[in-house]
């Protein structure tokens, strides 16, 4: 078998990053996550369900009182100016 190579190549130039907006966007999905045990609610776009998670979690298991919240949030990259523009 031959040798493997790879190749990358760069973009360089003025690059903007922004949430992505579009209709066609992932949604914002939300989480919260017990920091005592890890053990996590399943994502959902409503940030309301992911807390009363925590509050049955917390119902269930009354030493565990810290949390995390995970939020995914779709950005979108794109060269502004391309090089030499």
């Amino acid at each position: 078998m031959g040798a493997l190579s790879t190749r990358s190549v760069f973009a360089f130039g003025d690059w903007t990053l922004q949430p992505d907006l579009e209709p066609d966007a992932e949604p914002v999905t939300y989480a919260m996550q017990c920091a005592v045990c890890e053990e996590s609610s399943e994502p959902g776009e409503d940030v309301g369900e992911a807390q009363g998670w925590t509050f049955r979690h917390a119902g269930r298991n009354p030493s565990h009182h810290t949390y995390r919240e995970m939020i995914v949030r779709p950005w979108r990259a794109w060269m502004a100016r391309p090089p030499g523009a």
